[in-house]
């Protein structure tokens, strides 16, 4: 696996918001971030991830953006746009230097010898003695 440290991480975090969200207006208003929190607040929800996980679901870090986002209010446009990035970005490359699930298998540089095994008559012969 590759090694990447977190300004590696960061760096290209934030390049790859920065052309998602060329403009201030690209950007999460407060009100789609509410809903966020709302909607993993609502019942279902709840229910959902108590039978799924056996508790209910924190929706304090949802509750941390919607209050992030109302502090920017007081910011100049562009300055909100560049606050938010780096949140995010911090966010992405947090989320990528750390566990997941995905760190079970190593990435296979090249193949195995001899897989998968050529079909020859040698093969083919066993194989309708064995049948």
């Amino acid at each position: 696996m590759s090694k990447l440290d977190f300004a590696t991480a960061l760096a290209q975090e934030e390049a790859r918001l920065r052309k998602l969200h060329p403009t201030p207006a690209d950007i999460p208003g407060c009100v789609s971030v509410f809903d966020d929190y709302i909607g993993c607040s609502a019942m279902r929800n709840q229910i959902k991830s108590i039978y799924r996980f056996g508790e209910r679901t924190n929706c304090d870090r949802k509750f941390q953006e919607f209050k992030f986002c109302l502090s920017l209010k007081v910011m100049h446009p562009e300055e909100q746009r560049e606050v938010w990035i780096r949140r995010r970005a911090e966010w992405w490359a947090n989320k990528r230097l750390s566990k997941s699930s995905e760190d079970v298998w190593d990435i296979r540089e090249e193949p195995l010898p001899n897989y998968p095994k050529r079909i020859t008559d040698e093969v083919m012969r066993e194989s309708r003695a064995q049948a």
